[in-house]
């Protein structure tokens, strides 16, 4: 809504009178930090051989610091959900990028901006979300481990896009588009890195959804019951 305070229009805050009633009528919710890791035995996550494409990585080398905090009691899990609404501004068409990212089953960062530039497609407006997750990721991981923290395997990452997923994850995709190769190779080498590793998530489960679009009410109870503890 801070878009819209120089000019602002009745429908605007018809919708923040709707988060105070939201707030309200769910006054005693509380937020969840669940210690115990999530379990992905489940997940078909997709991978592939990267050995003939990047000649110098390994799988599971991924890049670490050297002055980094020898690790301490137990390590942690990271999981990500990203999503993107394609033009999902009504006035520059521009797409929103929601993230949420978990330790363990406890949620610590979330993500939900307007980018600044129209993407022409809806397969760009994923890729440029799955790089932003990945970027975070990195981050979240640096941070952990310089404070002592150890990581268990890599960053589970759910995004909504199946066409995304495979082209990031199996090496025998190439990308047609050069405008997209920058956010194509970044999230491509994190996972030949084994840094992360990248799944499909159906966006009628998603739980990032809440971050970029209007839910309809049971989508929205599905993802405040993931983040949120109702009494």
């Amino acid at each position: 809504m801070t878009r819209f305070s120089a000019f602002i229009r009745e429908g605007h805050v018809v919708a923040v009178l709707k988060i105070f009633v939201h707030c309200r009528k769910h006054i005693e919710s509380k937020i969840v930090f669940n210690p115990m890791k999530r379990d992905f035995d489940d997940v078909e996550w997709v991978s592939g051989d990267w050995s003939q494409f990047y000649l110098d990585i390994k799988d599971g080398d991924e890049p670490i610091h050297t002055k980094m905090t020898e690790p301490r009691d137990k390590s942690v899990q990271v999981n990500m959900f990203c999503d993107a609404l394609h033009v999902s501004c009504l006035q520059s068409r521009c797409s929103t990028t929601g993230m949420l990212s978990f330790l363990n089953g406890a949620p610590i960062t979330w993500y939900s901006k307007c980018k600044n530039t129209i993407e022409s497609s809806a397969f760009r407006s994923e890729l440029v979300a799955l790089k932003i997750a990945t970027e975070m990721g990195k981050g979240i991981r640096y941070k952990l481990r310089m404070m002592g923290v150890s990581i268990d395997g890599p960053t589970n990452c759910f995004c909504d896009n199946q066409i995304v997923v495979i082209n990031v994850s199996k090496p025998e995709y190439v990308l047609n588009k050069n405008h997209n190769s920058i956010a194509y190779h970044k999230v491509r080498e994190s996972v030949a890195h084994g840094t992360q590793k990248v799944t499909h998530e159906s966006g009628i489960i998603n739980v990032s959804d809440c971050l970029n679009k209007f839910l309809e009410p049971l989508a929205f109870r599905h993802s405040n019951e993931y983040i949120l503890f109702r009494q």
